[in-house]
């Protein structure tokens, strides 16, 4: 199983976790964990995915992410699990 982790990061709005959980769906990321929260007007949200089914490339994947990211007014980021926690290691 391959996962990677998303990340999103905007301006608070209605219909961010719709809009990101659409682009996902739509490309057969499943969603196996999912966390969000509000920071004053800021909207986070950390995803972790299960990659296996997607039918894209992962470059084709990070293309994609960033033109919605300039669509929808949104941080999103797309990183393999180990190197996401390789990062975020104490």
């Amino acid at each position: 199983m391959s996962h990677s982790v998303v990340t999103v990061i905007g301006k608070d709005r209605v219909g961010i976790v719709y809009d990101v959980s659409k682009i996902l769906a739509e490309n057969q990321l499943n969603i196996l964990n999912i966390s969000q929260q509000l920071m004053d007007d800021f909207f986070t949200m950390i995803i972790l995915v299960d990659t296996a089914k997607c039918p894209k490339s992962r470059q084709e994947m990070l293309d994609l992410f960033a033109g919605e990211s300039k669509k929808l007014a949104l941080d999103i980021r797309l990183q393999d699990e180990e190197l996401f926690k390789a990062m975020h290691r104490i």
